[in-house]
């Protein structure tokens, strides 16, 4: 097997140590293993680009969620299968399916398991695989320190959390759905599976294998509103229908109060936007059953 493996070598802890152990893993099974390390942004899908016509019989991304988020707006649309080894802060595509954490368990999960079409997101023209958030959250991800990142991991988000807090007000963002029906709130996250920041469950009718998106639209408009739900939402509470609109489409627009967007985790720009869920332009490896 031919294996194009994309990696980003700053991500989560040790991840340098990750990266040869799970190339010695796959040259082991007696794959044939291209390595190119990520230096800065856009790295890893400029790798994607190029390895499409480059005759690889599956490509690995081995990193975070930012990592494989570019892999894929690089790759798609693609037969290509596309494997993912975790190395990042968070890895909820990792978590979302079952990939393990293990270097060399998630290295087999990569050669042996099982691909399936999936749905990617589309906001504008970028895609994305697990979610979108607009407002609070990625005001958030837009203020996270890098440095400040790489040392604490989540920590950093914590410290950017308490700094937008402090620093705005929630404005009002307008979503319409296909139907053209009207919702209003301060902050939304756009699912296309189940998990948020980690096994969170914002959109817990999300899923990959759906051609669907699913919105929860935080309907507080305060800050100690909003706040008190994402507690709720951080200790497992469910979500009342007084707090949050939820609803589903294949098409979602939105706009007002110019609110950050962010998309897998990394900052995406602003509003106005257009959301589309595209099923079949990317096949990810499973974990087999």
């Amino acid at each position: 097997m031919k294996i194009k493996l994309i990696a980003n070598p700053v991500a989560g802890g040790d991840a340098r140590n990750k990266i040869d152990c799970a190339v010695a893993c796959l040259q082991s099974a007696g794959a044939t293993v291209d390595l190119v390390l990520t230096e800065k942004r856009n790295d890893a899908m400029q790798a994607a680009i190029a390895a499409k016509s480059a005759g690889f019989d599956r490509i690995i991304a081995a990193g975070g969620d930012g990592t494989l988020n570019e892999v894929i707006n690089g790759l798609a649309p693609s037969a290509i299968p596309l494997a993912f080894i975790p190395f990042g802060t968070t890895n909820v595509f990792a978590l979302e399916v079952g990939i393990p954490f293990d270097v060399e368990q998630a290295c087999a999960v990569a050669l042996r398991g099982h691909p399936r079409p999936v749905c990617l997101g589309l906001a504008g023209d970028t895609r994305f695989l697990l979610m979108a958030g607009i407002g609070f959250d990625a005001e958030v991800v837009a203020g996270v320190s890098l440095p400040l990142k790489r040392r604490v991991g989540k920590l950093a988000y914590l410290v950017s959390s308490l700094k937008v807090l402090l620093r705005s007000v929630p404005g009002i963002i307008e979503a319409v759905d296909e139907q053209g029906r009207r919702y209003q709130g301060s902050s939304a996250v756009i699912g296309n599976g189940r998990y948020y920041g980690g096994r969170f469950s914002i959109t817990p009718e999300a899923s990959l294998q759906d051609d669907t998106l699913e919105v929860c639209l935080f309907r507080r408009r305060g800050r100690l509103g909003f706040l008190y739900s994402m507690l709720k939402v951080a200790f497992g509470r469910p979500l009342t229908e007084r707090e949050v609109w939820r609803f589903k489409g294949r098409e979602l627009t939105f706009a007002g109060s110019k609110a950050a967007v962010q998309l897998d985790g990394d900052y995406h720009g602003r509003l106005p936007m257009t959301f589309r869920a595209v099923f079949g332009e990317l096949t990810l490896i499973y974990p087999t059953d």
